[in-house]
């Protein structure tokens, strides 16, 4: 289980995230969702271990998050973190020196997936084969949480499908996925519970199918009902 305890984060006069309590279990997709500037990016990373909260608690298994939980936790940034020297393989090597729980052997099958050779120079991808990478080389981590920030940036319609059936295929009773994006409908189809962000608070957590059943609503709607005119952002 992955949870937040009214965890904030304040960056100078900026607060990123604003007392969010959270509670993530294992075998469910999660979809978090809402516009640029939400919270999303940075609640992910205070769930990686990667910024320190200004106030609250980070907590995985119901341990406070510490360099042994985090080991268990992979996380997919918006940004490329790959030297410019790497090629394909090389990255998959960088992987496997530092994290115990990486299969090259799935490394390789998703890249099959993602039709990227290893002998591909990183700094030659463009941005659509930079998403695949990222997403190949963390999924093919075999962790108790896996976290795909924004992974269908710059992703062809062909290519999504590709992606979102390798999501599928990661799900187990022991693991948690959470995906956060602007593509409202792609996450639609797989995803079990959708989070919604807006103005650094978490403003609605809902089950799908209870959204579905109560409301009679799609996530779509839903997200145009918090977000459109009427829901203050656009």
């Amino acid at each position: 289980m992955l949870e937040s305890k009214e965890i904030t984060k304040v960056y100078g006069r900026k607060t990123a995230v604003d007392h969010v309590s959270l509670k993530l279990t294992p075998g469910f997709i999660y979809a978090m969702l809402g516009p640029n500037g939400s919270g999303k990016t940075t609640w992910m990373k205070m769930a990686a271990g990667l910024v320190k909260p200004t106030s609250g608690r980070m907590y995985f298994d119901g341990r406070p998050l510490d360099i042994d939980s985090r080991r268990r936790i992979a996380y997919m940034s918006t940004e490329p973190y790959f030297y410019t020297w790497m090629k394909v393989s090389d990255v998959g090597k960088y992987y496997q020196d530092f994290f115990e729980d990486f299969s090259m052997e799935q490394y390789h099958l998703l890249l099959e997936r993602m039709q990227l050779t290893p002998d591909l120079k990183t700094s030659s991808l463009s941005s659509g084969m930079m998403a695949k990478l990222k997403i190949a080389v963390t999924m093919a981590r075999d962790s108790d949480v896996i976290m795909l920030d924004e992974p269908l940036n710059g992703i062809d319609l062909l290519a999504r499908d590709q992606i979102m059936q390798s999501i599928v295929e990661r799900v187990s009773e022991r693991r948690i996925l959470l995906i956060s994006s602007h593509l409202v409908e792609e996450l639609e189809t797989v995803a079990d519970y959708a989070i919604f962000m807006k103005e650094s608070r978490l403003v609605d957590f809902r089950e799908l199918e209870e959204l579905r059943s109560s409301e009679g609503i799609s996530v779509t709607d839903k997200y145009r009902q918090i977000y459109g005119t009427n829901g203050g952002e656009a």
